[in-house]
């Protein structure tokens, strides 16, 4: 009991001391913005945070801007925000350092003076990458994974790393080290996850452009619930080296990293900058395709399926009236709208998802909690921690009375290697499947809901299952953007008072609840690509923002 004691207050005392760093970083970033103000007491901030990324980087570029300026009312905006939301984990206070280089040597990259903000998963020298586990702390990456030196190598600066949950296997943002992240829209929201922090922080503003990554939802959450725009590419379209992953090694849902921002226009200045020979000599895995400018500005009347529910996760009133209204304006303008048929949904998220993830019976993932103080994903750690034998009982005597609860424990059962391996056959057979049904249709790209709008503080913990409509382009490793189209009204929260969802279970009648008391909150869509068409989703993406 004593040295269990003594452990404890061992690993207390590292929370705090990363709390203090939190803190001193932000007094860092009052301190550095005060010396700005007192130097140049007339600099209008307002109008810099009003320029989008391709104006702001001209005005860059060009010298009619200076660069401090740009980088001081950028910090000034994120202390205010992450004082809001608890959104900022570190400053990075070598981005000062970057900013007096680019001065002198002024090497003018794509995104030449850009102050850009980073996910805590996603390697910064000199910096922790805490996936909001304890064990990490004092860690810190010995170099900067791919994306932040091609960042760096464009001109932009990273200047701070921001909040996730715990494991990154969540789309809530909360853990014991840095506490929860709000919504800066409705302080009572989640942000979004696992790249809350990046939601809150450009949602409010405070950073122009943010990157995270997606394993399941996890840059559309935050996307959607904070009302910005976020593109999840193809797996390795951009390089993951150096990024620090939820599930270790697991092939069977694609991860990916991507970029948000307000508009997606600056999504497609991002990914100009980054599909670049640096980004492709970095890391030879990353096949070597530069942006695709013409297909990105072409103007053909698109072929578009759609569809608005995927019969597992009934959407709420906003999420239908999002995709209805969007294919009445996609129609109005000269599209095509064809029906695309969804099926399977429930096998998708048990066999593929939750089983792909978890092949192990969710082993490594109880590994990484060990000797934790505070552990998230109690369901799964519960599932995890229990006997074969259990599992099948529960799955059996559950199914009749709950099927999805029966289809999550049967999915964490631990696999043989030939399981593996017929699992990931039967991934590839499905996306082949879907590609030809995609091709019967001769569709160019799809419109599909977005979970929306933003749940209240605690429920996504409870809604595991929600995750239906994103996490299918994960199995399928298709490139996905969001944007959003709408707000909720009086009339949807009317609507959703007779909200019963598919299985009328606990958490249907959860996710009615976590809807509740929407009104004026964004509500979103998905947009969605064949894998390595980027710059066709981004194109649709800007059709439907202009529209």
């Amino acid at each position: 009991l004593l040295l269990r004691w003594r452990r404890r207050s061992g690993l207390w005392r590292k929370v705090r001391e990363a709390q203090r760093r939190q803190e001193r970083s932000l007094v860092k970033m009052e301190m550095a913005v005060q010396r700005f103000r007192e130097q140049y007491p007339s600099v209008k901030t307002v109008s810099i945070l009003s320029l989008r990324l391709p104006e702001l980087c001209k005005k860059l570029r060009d010298g009619s801007l200076p660069l401090e300026h740009v980088f001081y009312a950028y910090v000034g905006k994120a202390v205010q925000i992450t004082t809001e939301t608890n959104c900022i984990t570190e400053f990075l206070q070598e981005s000062e350092t970057q900013l007096r280089k680019a001065k002198l040597t002024g090497k003018l990259g794509l995104l030449y003076g850009v102050p850009v903000s980073i996910k805590d998963s996603i390697d910064c020298q000199g910096h922790d990458s805490t996936l909001g586990f304890i064990k990490n702390l004092n860690k810190p990456a010995a170099e900067d994974s791919v994306l932040v030196q091609v960042l760096r190598r464009q001109g932009a600066i990273p200047f701070v790393k921001t909040n996730v949950p715990q494991s990154l296997i969540s789309y809530d943002c909360k853990n014991l080290i840095f506490g929860q992240t709000f919504n800066p829209l409705l302080y009572t929201r989640s942000p979004g996850g696992s790249s809350g922090g990046e939601g809150a922080l450009v949602g409010g503003g405070g950073s122009i452009l943010g990157f995270g990554t997606d394993v399941g939802g996890s840059l559309r959450f935050p996307a959607a619930f904070c009302g910005i725009c976020a593109l999840k590419p193809t797996g390795n379209r951009l390089s993951k080296k150096g990024i620090i992953s939820g599930v270790l090694g697991q092939k069977a849902v694609a991860a990916a990293v991507g970029p948000m921002a307000k508009d997606v226009e600056s999504l497609a200045l991002c990914m100009r900058a980054l599909l670049c020979e640096d980004m492709f000599n970095l890391d030879s895995t990353v096949p070597p395709l530069p942006f695709n400018e013409e297909v990105f500005s072409s103007t053909h009347p698109l072929r578009i399926g759609y569809y608005e529910t995927d019969f597992f996760t009934m959407p709420s009133p906003a999420m239908r009236r999002a995709v209805r209204e969007t294919k009445q304006l996609l129609e109005d303008a000269g599209h095509t709208l064809v029906p695309f048929e969804i099926t399977n949904v429930d096998y998708v998220v048990f066999n593929f998802c939750v089983r792909g993830m978890f092949s192990d019976g969710g082993a490594s993932l109880m590994k990484k909690f060990k000797g934790e103080l505070e552990k998230s994903c109690l369901e799964l750690l519960w599932l995890a921690k229990s006997p074969c034998w259990l599992k099948t009982l529960l799955s059996w005597i559950t199914k009749p009375f709950v099927p999805r609860l029966s289809g999550i424990i049967r999915s964490m059962r631990p696999n043989t290697v030939d399981e593996v391996w017929s699992l990931h056959h039967e991934i590839e057979e499905f996306c082949h499947q879907f590609i030809a049904q995609w091709k019967k249709l001769n569709l160019d790209v799809m419109l599909c809901p977005m979970l929306g709008p933003a749940l209240g503080i605690g429920y996504p913990g409870k809604l595991s299952v929600a995750v239906s409509y994103t996490m299918l382009y994960n199995a399928l490793d298709f490139p996905v953007g969001v944007v959003p189209v709408t707000m909720v009204t009086d009339e949807d929260e009317e609507e959703l008072k007779s909200y019963k969802g598919y299985f009328q279970d606990w958490w249907d009648r959860t996710l009615a609840k976590a809807f509740h008391g929407s009104v004026g909150m964004p509500v979103a869509v998905q947009c969605v690509a064949l894998p390595w068409q980027e710059e066709l989703c981004l194109r649709f993406m800007k059709e439907v923002e202009t529209l």
